[in-house]
């Protein structure tokens, strides 16, 4: 989160698995209902309806704007952001993005989506919240992981961000991205899951949920026995392999360019692939995004202020 002149804003990476700012991340999911629920872990109430913020995560979508649960799901990351200043009444401005082939044909959609309230009252956690949402900008998603850093990238790069529902790809060469080399597609973290689950359930004829299959992806290890860790390392390495296949499809060739990876799928590389530290660069850091967003906006106000 970033003050400039009174205004905070706040980075929101709308991920299918996990909503990340620049301080936190918590699950995609909402569970709406009209009555207030038993456990209110996380609870957000917002115009007479109770949202359990966190519980699952949102399914794949080729757009953002088809249902309120991404505008329910910012208000809780604005909310989990200005509690760290222990602020509740704020002017707002949200960064936010898409992913790369995406934004230019819905970026003005999100926008709207986003700022279909000027001013915002709701509770979250017990604690009540004004906010008046005064702007709002969407960025190319996994581009604004490196945005800050642009200068770093001499010779020949591939951006590859890893998240749970897509996987974007944008060539950079000499610090300048190349709009006409880059991809989007629908091969995230998800992928592997669904196919770690199947491979389980006709190996072993056992059901593991996501919760334990994603703690498995982040560490390499979740408190199962080898057998069943065996059949999920061989799928995660099946899936990671896939992963350089789509990369030489468009184009990728180490001898020629280096590889940097953000986003959370890049801890698939880490763990279950060998690769040259030299040639390829895993960006760990799930907020990279969100606090890349925070720059960028932050940049454009500088340059509406001169």
């Amino acid at each position: 989160m970033k003050n400039k002149n009174g205004t905070y804003i706040i980075g929101v990476d709308h991920g299918y698995g996990n909503i990340k700012t620049a301080n936190c991340c918590f699950p995609t999911g909402v569970v709406v209902s009209d009555m207030e629920p038993t456990f209110k872990q996380d609870l957000l109430v917002y115009e007479g309806k109770y949202y359990q913020i966190g519980i699952g995560h949102k399914e794949y979508s080729a757009e953002k704007v088809m249902d309120e649960d991404y505008y329910i799901l910012t208000l809780a990351a604005i909310a989990r952001e200005l509690a760290r200043e222990q602020i509740t009444s704020a002017a707002v401005f949200i960064a936010a993005g898409l992913p790369l082939s995406w934004v230019g044909s819905q970026k003005q959609a999100f926008k709207e989506y986003l700022l279909r309230n000027a001013e915002v009252d709701f509770t979250f956690r017990n604690q009540d919240y004004h906010i008046k949402i005064v702007g709002a900008e969407v960025f190319p998603q996994g581009f604004a992981a490196i945005a800050e850093r642009l200068s770093d990238f001499s010779g020949t790069h591939l951006l590859c961000d890893i998240g749970n529902g897509t996987m974007n790809l944008l060539r950079i060469a000499n610090k300048k991205p190349d709009p006409r080399n880059m991809f989007t597609e629908k091969y995230g973290v998800q992928q592997c899951v669904i196919a770690m689950q199947e491979a389980l359930m006709r190996e072993h004829k056992a059901q593991v949920d996501e919760e334990t299959i994603h703690s498995f992806l982040r560490h390499g290890t979740a408190g199962i026995t080898a057998e069943i860790e065996h059949t999920m390392t061989a799928a995660a390495k099946d899936y990671v392999q896939e992963i350089f296949r789509k990369l030489r499809e468009h184009g990728y060739d180490p001898r020629l360019m280096k590889l940097y990876v953000v986003g959370g799928g890049g801890c698939l590389i880490k763990n279950f692939n060998q690769y040259d530290r030299n040639r390829i660069f895993i960006n760990d850091d799930i907020c990279a995004t969100a606090k890349g967003y925070e720059y960028m906006a932050a940049m454009n106000f500088r340059k509406a202020a001169k």
